[in-house]
């Protein structure tokens, strides 16, 4: 007879592709992108989640949403070395479910602990929200606050999983924050970059390294307006696709945040919260922030690659896996 989790996946999986083909036929896709640059801030004061004591002046982004869903007990029964914070959206179960079936599978490790979560905000339309508090129920990783899920709002959106670890999770040793369409190569990220044998750093902060300056062009996905951000350059940040730090560094960014005005570009906006910090990050070549052609030792030297789809995703880890004896 199947298990209970086995059926409740399936049923999931036929619910979603229902709902999703339901939506593309009676909705257009941009029928909300209009909607959902500016959040929807909460004036209730935080009744269930842990405050900050020690921040005396009044915040200038108090983050004041509400955990529409979450895992307050994930690391309550251990002291997890990685948690990794997954920037999703509502309509990508497929990639969702493919990281948990490959590299982010919370049990590959016997001998370290890892902590798998995806972030998400509040969608427009009721349906995807639905579903994904039914996937929630099922696979017990993901965490929504209450703002609207947007491009715009890719920074609450780290900033959620910067409060979730500084709240619930105060014991781990490293933190990634990274997006769904990565594909992470695990062995390299935990055995030779934070080698868990070793004494955990502090104040750390790692990934590919970007110095550059604000675009203008209205027309870039990029673009910075003059009056939000008037210097010529940027302070030296790290690629949103993927970066690692230890995890005492996530409390200082979520702090750091409530008192520096809020930019729209996520992984700028970390650089800006680490300046104030007097954390300078650390290059790493081994963090890639586009797609690079599937090559069995290739992929080997590397800690993430960009833009993989689900069904590579697959293709990649079970090729890796099958390949561990094979030499380059």
């Amino acid at each position: 007879m199947p298990s209970k989790v086995s059926c409740l996946y399936v049923l999931t999986v036929v619910c979603w592709a229902s709902a999703l083909w339901y939506l593309s036929i009676s909705r257009p896709s941009s029928s909300y992108v209009g909607q959902i640059s500016v959040p929807i801030r909460k004036t209730v004061k935080q009744k269930t989640n842990t405050t900050f004591s020690n921040i005396r002046t009044r915040p200038l982004n108090p983050h004041a949403f509400d955990f529409i869903i979450n895992e307050p007990k994930k690391c309550e029964t251990n002291s997890p070395f990685l948690v990794i914070l997954i920037s999703t959206t509502h309509k990508e179960f497929d990639a969702r479910q493919a990281i948990r079936e490959t590299w982010g599978d919370e049990s590959t490790f016997n001998d370290i602990g890892i902590v798998t979560l995806f972030l998400l905000g509040r969608n427009t339309d009721a349906v995807l929200n639905q579903m994904v508090e039914q996937e929630s129920q099922i696979f017990h990783d993901i965490i929504v606050e209450d703002f609207i899920d947007s491009y715009h709002n890719l920074t609450l959106k780290t900033l959620m999983g910067m409060r979730w670890v500084a709240t619930y999770c105060t014991k781990a040793k490293y933190i990634m924050k990274t997006d769904s369409d990565i594909f992470v190569n695990m062995d390299n990220l935990v055995y030779k970059l934070l080698k868990p044998t070793t004494k955990p750093r502090r104040r750390y902060f790692t990934g590919y390294v970007i110095n550059g300056g604000p675009i203008r062009d209205m027309r870039s996905k990029w673009y910075m307006p003059r009056d939000l951000y008037p210097d010529s350059k940027y302070p030296p940040f790290c690629s949103g696709t993927g970066y690692v730090f230890s995890a005492d560094v996530a409390e200082l960014i979520y702090k750091t945040s409530l008192h520096t005005r809020l930019l729209h570009l996520e992984d700028v906006y970390v650089g800006l919260c680490l300046r104030k910090l007097g954390i300078h990050p650390f290059q790493n070549s081994g963090f890639n922030h586009w797609k690079m052609a599937y090559s069995l030792c290739r992929y080997r030297r590397v800690i993430t690659v960009h833009q993989i789809s689900p069904e590579e995703m697959h293709r990649v880890w079970n090729d890796m896996s099958s390949k561990k004896h094979l030499r380059c």
